[in-house]
């Protein structure tokens, strides 16, 4: 760590970086500023947070992390999407995964023959040295510092340095520097050798006897007269201004005729046609004659000596006779009979090249031999390194018109054609990247998250234990039968999905996020067309993605409170050992068998939030999964649980903020320090001044206060959220106590906040978290400052008042304002209520009176207090009412209902119980007889009133008319 603090304390390019940043905001561009800088300060922690990885979970020299007891291998090829060729189709594919989609595209498709070929410099036909060669060849033909004959004099060494640095820059070419340079350089000095001595041989005899057959017979001969004394001025210019360049000019003006002659005659092949335009210029520049090749000469001589064994003369020159007249035709006879004279004769090596040159030989009669050069244009070229199908076994054989012509196609057909294949590939591909919007599945870790000892101890080990049945471990102990699925839960701000993307980014897998809110209640399939919403299209459009790539993923399903179960329940047989699941991908079903795989799926869920009732898992889905509650404590887990905490928030306090890019022994020896009070023993790592220790430990103190208030809070919400509301006794607790929470606080602590302060600013945060809860801020405020002992009188008060109130709206739940006989109950209820209060405060009463002999002589006046009070109460109780305004005329109120016998039962029944509690009050001694006889009055008063009323609704109408009915 102390190593990467230097390395951008002091790295020239660190401080470059820096030097940009001023210059920057000296040009007042502070948009640029921000970002670099935080760019900046991002990358250093990533560099800290995967040093302290690659020490403490990493195998050594190896690419496998280690989770809790198991070890798991380590991705480290980046996701892209390139094109594979598979069954001779071409397919887009994501690496790492086994994702695979044919390519339908109609341009793409008419570069289909350029489709196998992997470089610019090398296909199936043209080696990738015969290539450079042929590059370095036109390169010495046009260079003013090199020429040919100087390369081919230098030593072997030096040839091959210059041919190194010639092939240098182009990289695109994909030259493997010890192969293809040696082997290129020995076709290299081969050409010029046979460039040296061949002369115009260097045209390929097929050439040459096309553009004999084109100008001695094919061309207007006023033309050809023109041009020939045109083209011998400038071969006389040549010999005194040889630097004077006019071929291209002149083959320029031959070209169309030549296009011209040879599609209409098809005497030769295209691909020869540049060959005639330029032969004819350099020919007739410089001689007034056609050469002829050794080998044409040759081929002559076994032809006529042929003709003359057989007496065939005659009728060969009587043949000709017949289509004197017709060039074409005659040319075409000849032919005929030298291939027919080649098929009988087949010694004659490479002997098919020059039929044609034979041919326009025959049809001017006997060959001037003066005009006959000897040169060679074939070499066997041994000791050759490279792999291709133009090498065999080592040695190369090399033919100077066939290395021409067959560079010159390729530069010219090939290599365009391999051009637009490659940008057409890319564009498509850079279309699917894009819709499949790639950098959206590479897992990032947040600047802001700590491994931290609850991680490291609990989270880890349990995860690794999960992933170990989903996807497997590295060696022989990988399970088979890979299930499972992991269910994090927890409220808010706990981490859940900042962890999993940790986990994923760790293991290079693909974290492929699949938005619970934006699916919603209303998906139940897993067709992106039955999606209400693009979002939601988009989200089931991912997962079937995720489905369709098959291997190294993470399928996370976050805020499944906000899916439909029936969706859920998808995943039933994926998180089995069949390890399928039906799915659609781009409007076709498939079944997606991924048994053996590197997947694993992971559900997170809040359920606190929203209705209890959204918030459903399959039981089916559930007994699959392993649960964790990331808010709750797990196991043994209290004291790293509090810790975390702490450590969680470093990255959010400034004076802390040095100690998240120290070791964690720094960090857990300044909460000891902050815990105990004292240094001894403890020893940071980290030099920090004394000025920077006493603030780190003094705010660390605070952070403890607030660390204790947010984890009380965040008890109390999740036990408010797991109560039922027909069974809470006060307003449920919304306002929440997570690692957010935390780290909202600590941004604003300072070392120097008194403890006035310090609460203020508790109270502050959760007051402008409570406005969001509308008609709830009161109450959650309220409790808050209780579980901070902070209620005054009147608060206190108002707390119990609004506890009493909320009771008394539970009862009334669910009951209608015109549903009189429920109302009527619930007055029952409150009276039952009233006499369990009596019956408990007569209990206590009897209880101290029932021992006389221990009780003080004086006690007797604090009975007769108590029993006046109590007979208070009852007249309270039987007398009371709204006060009546006697000045007001008396309304004569008649009840329509009809009560049911069933009430009266119950109003019996409450009298009976409480003649049953009063009945021991008259069985008391008859000490403090005035205290008795005043509340014995009170309870008969009480009783007659009673009897009253059921005397009353005994001889009502509506009762005997319910009689009646039943």
């Amino acid at each position: 760590v102390n190593d990467i603090n230097a390395y951008f304390a002091s790295d020239l390019m660190i401080e470059k970086i820096r030097d940009l940043v001023d210059q920057l905001r000296d040009l007042e561009d502070t948009v640029k500023v921000d970002d670099v800088q935080s760019r900046l300060k991002s990358i250093r922690e990533d560099a800290v947070r995967q040093l302290k990885d690659r020490k403490e979970l990493f195998v050594d020299g190896e690419n496998v992390i280690k989770f809790g007891k198991h070890h798991f291998s380590v991705n480290v090829q980046a996701l892209d999407l390139t094109t594979v060729m598979r069954n001779d189709d071409m397919y887009l594919h994501l690496t790492g995964t086994n994702f695979f989609e044919r390519l339908v595209d109609e341009t793409l498709e008419s570069t289909r023959d350029v489709w196998d070929q992997e470089v610019i410099s090398e296909n199936r036909d043209v080696y990738r040295a015969e290539y450079l060669a042929s590059k370095m060849f036109e390169h010495l033909s046009e260079s003013a510092e090199m020429s040919k004959s100087d390369y081919a004099r230098l030593g072997e060494d030096e040839r091959l340095s210059a041919l190194q640095q010639f092939m240098g820059p182009r990289y695109t070419e994909a030259y493997a520097k010890g192969v293809h340079d040696l082997d290129a350089e020995k076709i290299l000095l081969g050409l010029i050798e046979m460039d040296a001595t061949i002369g115009l041989l260097r045209y390929d005899a097929r050439a040459r006897a096309a553009a004999r057959l084109f100008w001695n017979h094919f061309c207007d001969p006023k033309q050809r007269n023109l041009m020939t004394a045109r083209l011998k001025g400038v071969g006389t210019i040549g010999q005194l201004f040889p630097d004077v360049k006019e071929q291209a000019q002149y083959v320029a003006e031959l070209q169309p005729l030549v296009d011209e002659f040879v599609e209409t005659t098809g005497v030769i092949d295209s691909k020869f046609a540049s060959q005639v335009s330029n032969y004819l210029y350099e020919e007739l520049t410089t001689n007034d004659f056609f050469i002829i090749a050794r080998q044409a000469i040759d081929l002559f001589d076994a032809f006529e000596r042929h003709l003359k064994q057989n007496s065939f003369v005659g009728k060969f020159q009587e043949s000709l006779n017949g289509v004197k007249g017709d060039p074409f035709s005659q040319f075409v006879l000849i032919c005929d009979w030298i291939e027919a004279f080649l098929a009988a004769h087949p010694q004659h090596e490479r002997a098919e090249d020059y039929i044609a040159e034979l041919a326009v030989i025959l049809m001017a009669g006997q060959p001037d031999r003066k005009h006959v050069i000897d040169g060679t244009v074939d070499k066997s070229i041994e000791g050759m390194i490279g792999s291709h199908s133009t090498i065999d076994s080592g040695v190369y054989k090399l033919n100077f018109n066939d290395f021409v012509t067959k560079l010159n196609q390729y530069e010219s057909k090939v290599i365009p054609r391999y051009r637009d294949y490659i940008d057409i590939k890319k564009s498509v591909v850079d279309v699917a990247r894009d819709e499949m919007r790639l950098e959206e599945f590479t897992p990032r870790v947040m600047t802001s998250f700590v491994r931290n000892r609850l991680i490291d101890e609990t989270y880890l080990p349990l995860i690794g234990d999960n992933l170990a049945k989903q996807m497997g471990v590295v060696g022989e102990d990988k399970r088979t039968d890979l299930m499972g699925l992991l269910l994090l839960i927890s409220p808010p701000g706990y981490g859940k999905t900042t962890l999993m993307e940790y986990v994923a980014n760790r293991l290079g897998i693909i974290f492929m996020k699949i938005n619970g809110p934006a699916i919603g209640h209303a998906v139940t399939s897993l067709d992106p067309e039955e999606a209400p919403n693009a979002g939601a299209r988009e989200e089931v459009e991912k997962l079937n993605l995720a489905l369709e790539m098959g291997d190294n993923v993470m399928i996370y399903l976050d805020d499944i409170q906000h899916c439909h179960p029936e969706f859920l329940q998808k995943f039933i047989s994926l998180c089995d050992a069949q390890r399928k699941i039906e799915g659609v991908y781009k409007g076709k079903t498939k079944t997606y068998d991924l048994r053996g795989r590197k997947v694993c799926v992971v559900m997170a869920g809040n359920p606190y939030t929203e209705s209890g009732e959204k918030f459903q898992i399959p039981d089916m889905l559930a007994n699959r999964a392993d649960i964790y509650n990331l808010g709750e404590i797990i196991g043994d887990s209290a004291e790293v649980f509090k810790l975390s905490y702490l450590e969680n928030c470093l990255t959010s306090n400034p004076a802390l903020n040095p100690l998240a890019s120290r070791s964690q022994k720094d960090v857990h020896g300044v909460i000891k320090i902050a815990q105990t009070g004292s240094r001894e023993g403890i020893e940071l790592e980290g030099s920090y001044s004394a000025v920077e220790v006493n603030e780190m430990v003094d705010t660390m103190k605070k952070l403890m206060t607030v660390r204790d208030l947010i984890l009380t809070v965040n008890r109390e919400y999740i036990r408010s959220a797991s109560q039922a509301d027909e069974y809470r006794t006060e307003p449920p607790f919304k306002l929440q106590g997570s690692y957010r929470n935390m780290n909202r606080i600590a941004e604003k602590v300072v070392p120097i906040m008194n403890d006035k302060e310090l609460e203020t600013l508790i109270l502050s945060n959760y007051e402008n978290d409570s406005q969001t809860l509308t008609s709830d801020t009161e109450s959650n405020m309220l409790k808050i400052k209780e579980m901070m002992n902070l209620l005054s009188e009147t608060e206190q008060q108002r707390w119990d008042d609004i506890k009493k109130a909320f009771v008394q709206a539970v009862k009334l739940k669910g009951i209608g304002s015109d549903d009189q006989t429920a109302a009527l109950l619930l007055q029952l209820q409150d009276f039952s209520s009233g006499l369990q209060d009596i019956k408990d405060t007569i209990s206590g009463g009897i209880s101290k009176m029932s021992d006389q002999s221990e009780v003080a002589p004086e006690s007797g006046g604090e009975t007769a207090e108590a029993l006046r009070l109590l007979a208070e109460e009852l007249r309270a109780y039987t007398t009371g009412s709204v006060p009546v305004d006697t000045n007001q005329p008396v309304q004569r109120v008649a009840v329509m209902h009809k009560v049911p016998r069933s009430i009266l039962d119950v109003m019996e029944n409450q009298f009976d119980i409480m003649r049953g509690w009063l009945k021991p009050l008259m069985d008391v001694s008859q000490a403090n007889q005035e205290g008795v006889s005043e509340l014995k009055s009170a309870v008969e008063k009480c009783l007659t009133s009673y009897q009253q009323l059921l005397g009353e609704l005994e001889d009502s109408d509506d009762i005997r008319g319910s009689d009646e009915e039943e």
